[in-house]
């Protein structure tokens, strides 16, 4: 009887830790999120945007981090830069044309471990109606519960940079940097603990 009751723990043991080792499928947090990006202005400068309102969703498999994806877009109606005439240029033709373009995205493509707790992230970027390839140096934060949000959670940084007119946004190149550099933090709460 002994014997048995072993052979049952033992079973659930495997199992639970099964259970914690599957692919998650997480909702990226729009409260937590921010996506940064930079530019060097005249040299005078290095002004900083925030594109808000990130919708997206991430599958990480703690066993084997190269199986994760990630898929956001970010509507450029959440873009901040702290200076509403600056956002409302940004927005125009000159650059990202949000009436005709009005959604940033991005979709992995593949994912390569780096180290511990890192990760090359590289993906399809679309912005201005143009896709090019980048690649997100990303650092792994934290996987586990949340204490508050009582789900499972991971976060992440990541950065990259890109040229502007690789994406058809060359507008005042170069006393207005083509080189962008984007900074994300980023938390994502198990999806399905959030549709309970």
């Amino acid at each position: 009887m002994r014997v048995l009751r072993y052979l049952v723990l033992a079973g659930l043991v495997a199992t639970a830790g099964t259970a914690v080792a599957a692919p998650v499928t997480y909702k990226l947090d729009p409260g937590h999120t921010m996506v940064l990006f930079s530019w060097n202005h005249f040299g005078f400068s290095n002004p900083t945007a925030n594109l808000g309102q990130v919708d997206g969703t991430l599958v990480y498999d703690e066993k084997d981090p190269s199986k994760a994806t990630v898929e956001a877009t970010l509507p450029l109606s959440g873009l901040d830069t702290f200076v509403p005439k600056l956002d409302e240029h940004l927005k125009s033709s000159d650059f990202f044309d949000a009436a005709k373009y009005p959604n940033v995205t991005f979709k992995s493509t593949k994912v390569t471990p780096a180290g511990k707790g890192k990760l090359k992230v590289t993906g399809d970027l679309t912005v201005h109606g143009v896709t090019k390839p980048v690649t997100l140096d990303v650092t792994l934060n934290k996987v586990g519960p949340h204490p508050m949000m009582k789900a499972q959670t991971i976060g992440f940084d990541a950065t990259a940079t890109i040229k502007r007119s690789d994406f058809g946004v060359g507008a005042y190149v170069p006393n207005v940097s083509d080189e962008i550099k984007i900074r994300i933090t980023t938390e994502a709460h198990d999806a399905s603990a959030e549709k309970k």
